[in-house]
């Protein structure tokens, strides 16, 4: 039987005797910004790719099973470039019990392939421009989360080694593993529990399955406050089913083909909704404010686009 890929990998690193540490993923974490690797361990990585670096660093040996798993050693023995946030076998062993074993498993191929995606970035950013990026969307379509407060966190993992170069890409080696989101829309704007009356609209506009589908979407999402804000009787009578059509239209207004983070839609300045007509976007005293509503919390990800929270129903003008 012909050996997979990482198997041969494994065998010829080990057969040349450096399957051990190398000195990029050695040494004690990092806590300034960023954390730089050596000139040396720089020079040497970036002769191999992304996937032959991590196996020689002996350390990162289930984050290589489960690329094999996903089937995504090919990938990111490609071109690329990427940067990727590879967590340490330590920080998988951290994980609850069982959850690698489960992911592991051929039927949730789906779920693990999100995960390890939501670790890379597309491009060869080194530690000085992760830092100075307005957003980091991953190669799962969901955005990472920045914090420089305290060392370097990614979506609450620290940066432990940086700028470890390889021939098609960089690493940064981080503590934790990262998840990415894993409810839809629909799923998520129903746990959050304050869109009630939303989640009402759209299943009498026959929307729901619509917004549960693959998208990608961007939600400007109004909540149970922004709905009960309108005149009085106007939810009642919009949810009857001889006006299907008009709350079809008013819903649609709030939903933008894609996946449009914030400060992609204030550079934007408008986007064109599923309804047809053009929302405006603008930054006005600190607030980003879509039409006449303020957006109250942005960048909410989902497996299927992303949510703003609005503080009012928006309307379209006609």
């Amino acid at each position: 039987m012909q050996r997979s890929r990482l198997t041969q990998t494994l065998t010829a690193f080990t057969a040349a005797g450096v399957f051990a540490v190398s000195p990029a993923f050695a040494g004690a974490p990092c806590k300034s910004k960023p954390c730089p690797s050596s000139d040396k361990a720089h020079t040497v990585a970036a002769e191999m790719d992304i996937v032959d670096t991590a196996v020689a660093a002996g350390s990162f040996k289930t984050l290589a099973a489960a690329l094999e798993a996903a089937d995504l050693i090919d990938a990111l023995k490609g071109d690329g470039p990427f940067t990727v946030f590879a967590p340490t076998d330590e920080a998988f062993a951290a994980l609850p019990e069982g959850t690698v074993e489960t992911l592991l498993k051929p039927e949730n191929k789906a779920l693990l392939t999100a995960i390890l995606t939501y670790h890379v970035v597309p491009g060869d950013l080194k530690a000085e421009h992760v830092v100075k990026a307005d957003k980091l969307v991953t190669l799962n379509g969901q955005k990472l989360d920045l914090s420089t407060d305290d060392g370097v966190q990614i979506d609450g993992a620290n940066v432990v080694k940086t700028d470890i170069g390889t021939s098609n890409g960089t690493i940064h080696v981080i503590d934790a593993v990262i998840m990415p989101s894993t409810k839809d829309i629909i799923d998520t704007a129903v746990e959050a529990g304050s869109f009630k009356t939303l989640a009402a609209a759209l299943g009498a506009a026959e929307l729901i399955e619509t917004l549960q589908g693959d998208g990608p979407f961007t939600v400007f999402a109004p909540t149970d406050d922004a709905f009960a804000k309108l005149p009085k009787g106007t939810v009642e009578s919009l949810l009857k089913p001889e006006n299907k059509a008009k709350l079809q239209a008013v819903l649609t207004y709030h939903v933008v083909p894609g996946r449009v983070y914030a400060t992609d839609a204030i550079s934007a300045g408008q986007a064109k909704t599923v309804q047809g007509s053009k929302v405006t976007i603008a930054h006005k005293d600190g607030k980003v404010m879509v039409d006449h509503a303020t957006v109250i919390h942005a960048d909410i990800d989902t497996t299927n686009g992303v949510v703003h929270v609005i503080d009012q129903v928006i309307l379209p003008k006609d």
